[in-house]
């Protein structure tokens, strides 16, 4: 498949030509991100805070106002939709607490963090263990974490390219869409559905005994298994409060109000993760090619506008910077983009392709990848 126009042209975007010219080093990147860069910014932190926590509480508030009733499924639908658009705000200043690029406070930022993500029924400590594992092994084949694809010659490789010609390619993506978007993102936890090869399958963010730690290394060792439990009760906290309130006001009530919008979040997380390291034109690599810049400068940046940008806090148009110096808070970012961009041009990627198109693209055409011999990158 010939990779689209938008992937392969520059200024600003790499080409498959580029992508194995030599690549700056490790340092050399961080040293295009000047220090003032990873400064904190209490009023914008907790300004943004506010924001996202003051519009989740009026969402989420209305929603306690629609009627059960058949007629008001439409409102419920778009009151999932937004709500969980708004909520998403949460998961990503979460996700800068994970990363120590929210507050100097190590110990009030974990607290903020484990809060937010434990009332998204996200396992704070466990991700951010993932998380980490991911960032220090971008588009790694072996030891990468979320998003890796399989090898065409592996049995997950040989039954998702022997799907992809038994449904044909509309199928396929509709398929691959509701695999990622609804479920993907509880299997993930829950399995490992995506993750490294090093790490064996299954893994669980929930326990690391041996039935989840069969793999060549261990995504959570077992000196990780205190704060696994502290992630796992904060989520028993949150379900028995939902319990709690579906005791008073109805099952029902707490499916619509609660469940509708968190289904948008994950839908959400997972089009960030996925369309930020996948793509037709997007190699990954195993250890003998991967270098630490060569996967961080795999990441794509995507135009999500700037209502989304504002919401999000801009997590899907500065993840190429993110992924460089992860402690660089959202609002520093955009600055930080930019320098990159004038000090790397040809190897920054961005990708101007409307979401919903580059989303349809990644469904129908990312399957299993395939050595490719001129460099021994893996290719879709």
């Amino acid at each position: 498949m010939t990779p689209p126009v938008s992937l392969l042209t520059p200024p600003g975007r790499v080409s498959p030509a580029l992508a194995f010219d030599p690549y700056p080093s490790k340092a050399d990147l961080l040293a295009a991100l000047p220090a003032d860069l990873t400064r904190h910014s209490p009023i914008k932190a907790w300004g943004s805070l506010a924001l996202s926590l003051g519009l989740s509480a009026v969402a989420y508030g209305l929603g306690t106002q629609i009627p059960l009733a058949l007629w008001a499924t439409p409102l419920w639908l778009l009151y999932g939709v937004v709500t969980g658009t708004v909520a998403m705000g949460l998961w990503v200043i979460a996700h800068e607490c994970g990363h120590n690029a929210f507050h100097p406070n190590r110990r009030l930022e974990s607290t903020v963090g484990f809060l937010l993500h434990s009332l998204l029924l996200v396992p704070y400590h466990s991700w951010a263990r993932s998380h980490a594992v991911h960032h220090a092994h971008c588009n790694h084949l072996e030891e990468g974490e979320t998003h890796v694809p399989p090898r065409a010659e592996s049995l997950s490789g040989r039954a998702t390219e022997a799907l992809r010609q038994r449904l044909g390619r509309r199928l396929f993506g509709a398929f691959s869409l509701f695999n990622h978007l609804v479920i993907g993102w509880p299997l993930y936890l829950f399995v490992g559905a995506t993750g490294g090869e090093d790490y064996g399958r299954p893994t669980s963010h929930f326990w690391n005994g041996k039935r989840f730690d069969r793999g060549r290394r261990s995504l959570f060792p077992r000196a990780f298994r205190g704060l696994m439990l502290r992630s796992n009760l904060g989520l028993v906290a949150v379900l028995a409060l939902l319990l709690t309130l579906a005791a008073q006001f109805g099952v029902a009530r707490v499916l619509c109000v609660y469940g509708l919008p968190y289904l948008v979040v994950n839908a959400w997380l997972v089009i960030y993760t996925w369309l930020q390291h996948t793509d037709v034109a997007i190699p990954h690599f195993s250890t003998a090619e991967w270098t630490w810049a060569k996967g961080a400068l795999q990441t794509v940046d995507r135009p999500y506008g700037p209502l989304i940008n504002l919401l999000h806090h801009g997590i899907g148009s500065t993840h190429v910077c993110h992924h460089i110096n992860s402690r660089i808070p959202h609002y520093n970012a955009w600055r930080g983009n930019a320098l990159l961009k004038q000090r790397f041009p040809e190897l920054v990627r961005y990708d101007p392709t409307p979401i919903h198109r580059a989303l349809w693209r990644v469904a129908c055409g990312c399957g299993a990848v395939r050595r490719r011999a001129s460099d021994g990158a893996f290719v879709f």
